[in-house]
């Protein structure tokens, strides 16, 4: 018996629809129905696209017989997703001869989700993408909700834009080829949602972890559409982050400046997010936000779902502290971070002391 789909609408002046569930590659109606011409590139990395990339493009070549459909394959990895990566698939397009009713389809993880919005974003100013996310994290964070970026040497998503996509379809199936390292990254955002907005959530991840890590599909589902729920309401209220959706940063500040020291070939960014949610708990205690216990309750559980939760020995904290003053979130007038009250309360906090992260930092 097939698992029943799950569906979650994202409103506002772009609005679209995640579909959740299985077999979402095999079906070829859901994958052409976004399809507004006789144009599509697929785009996907050199790990996913043996596995998935010919199934998706069969189905779509049968549902749309007409279809001119080109491949553009990137490298796997976080080091792909740069301006060359950026160009190779804007020449892709110009090789396709990409018309503005053109989709682009991101079948990959969110090296590949960001990449690929961004040039659906920047061809002819801004033409359909459909996300098709095949790891967790993807699933739970970058495909949803339109921010797509590349990174520079000096910072992750330094160059990007904001391109929501006409639909994404989360095919869970996929996820049992994922590496459980992979999973287990994934989890690291899933767990953030339950750290801004929603306590209870955080007891329901605790109570079926080891169903999350022995990818137990309806668990999955479960986790997936309520992660995907919460970030679909923040994304509608305020869809270019000009208020509330920053609070999706949550451990992001901390955990971008890692993966940018370690040249993105430490900690993967979920990993990396998991120890930045840490020390957020723990500055939010330091500035006399939080209390300790929810803090040490987040480490718990990031620690049973098999997440590092301590800086990578090598670090220097000020090396961190520099890269922190380029981050997006960073403002004129000093370091802003998003902190918690507790479990569920997520606040941004502008101006916070450099002295207090540098403590935060060497503490760890």
């Amino acid at each position: 018996m097939t698992a029943p789909r799950k569906t979650v609408d994202v409103g506002g002046d772009s609005p679209y629809t995640i579909t959740i569930g299985p077999g979402l590659i095999d079906d070829a109606a859901l994958l052409a129905a976004p399809l507004r011409g006789r144009q599509a590139l697929l785009v996907s990395d050199d790990r996913v696209a043996p596995l998935y990339a010919g199934a998706l493009a069969a189905r779509l070549r049968a549902a749309r017989p007409e279809l001119t459909l080109e491949t553009f394959v990137l490298p796997a990895g976080e080091a792909s997703k740069t301006l060359r990566g950026f160009s190779g698939a804007i020449d892709a397009l110009a090789a396709l001869g990409a018309r503005r009713d053109a989709c682009v389809y991101a079948l990959g993880g969110g090296v590949v989700g960001d990449l690929a919005g961004f040039a659906a974003a920047c061809w002819m100013r801004g033409v359909d993408c459909v996300q098709v996310p095949t790891s967790l994290l993807a699933m739970v964070d970058s495909s949803v909700g339109g921010k797509t970026a590349v990174d520079l040497p000096q910072g992750k998503n330094l160059v990007g834009a904001f391109h929501p996509p006409r639909a994404v379809l989360a095919d869970t199936a996929v996820l049992r080829s994922l590496p459980p390292r992979e999973l287990r990254a994934g989890l690291a955002e899933v767990v953030k949602y339950g750290a801004i907005v929603d306590a209870p959530f955080l007891d329901w991840l605790d109570a079926h972890a080891e169903a999350l890590l022995a990818h137990d599909a309806d668990a999955l589902a479960e986790a997936i559409a309520r992660s995907c729920a919460h970030k679909a309401a923040i994304v509608e209220r305020d869809p270019l982050e000009h208020g509330e959706r920053a609070l999706l940063n949550f451990g992001h500040t901390f955990g971008h400046a890692i993966e940018t020291e370690q040249g993105y070939g430490g900690l993967n960014h979920g990993e990396a997010v998991a120890v930045g949610m840490v020390l957020a708990a723990r500055l939010s205690e330091v500035l006399g936000l939080a209390p300790a216990a929810d803090g040490e309750r987040l480490r718990a559980l990031l620690v049973r779902l098999g997440l590092p939760v301590a800086l990578p020995e090598g670090l220097d904290a000020e090396r961190l502290l520099a890269h922190m003053r380029l981050d997006k979130k960073a403002q004129a007038g000093g370091l802003r971070f998003i902190v918690w009250t507790g479990a569920g309360r997520a606040q941004v906090l502008s101006d916070v002391p450099e002295s207090a992260v540098i403590d935060v930092l060497r503490a760890a």
